[in-house]
């Protein structure tokens, strides 16, 4: 199992990557090979903070792109990181909400 977590991270970091390059096909593809393992898995701490990290990211990429399709990712991705107490994912989630009046 822990080599699916490896390779996950590994997608998330370079989604993260090619998003910040300005390549967001890329970065949408990574995430979605990031999601479908994760999905894949039982339910577990490590997992859901995985998870958090890529929905958020995956919301992010998408508003930077001017895209308003993100909303299940942001959804997902707060609800996450509220369920884990991740504080690296709640900091996260909570910028993604700063502009939608809403809090985490």
């Amino acid at each position: 199992m822990r080599p699916a977590y490896l390779t996950a991270a590994r997608n998330l970091q370079l989604g993260r990557e090619w998003a910040v390059e300005g390549d967001q096909s890329r970065a949408l593809e990574a995430y979605e090979d990031a999601l479908t393992i994760l999905c894949a898995l039982p339910p577990e701490r490590t997992r859901d903070v995985l998870l958090a990290h890529t929905h958020l990211a995956f919301f992010q990429t998408l508003a930077l792109a001017g895209a308003d399709a993100g909303q299940q990712h942001l959804h997902l991705g707060v609800s996450y990181a509220r369920s884990t107490r991740d504080p690296l994912a709640r900091a996260i989630a909570e910028e993604c909400l700063s502009g939608l009046d809403v809090v985490l």
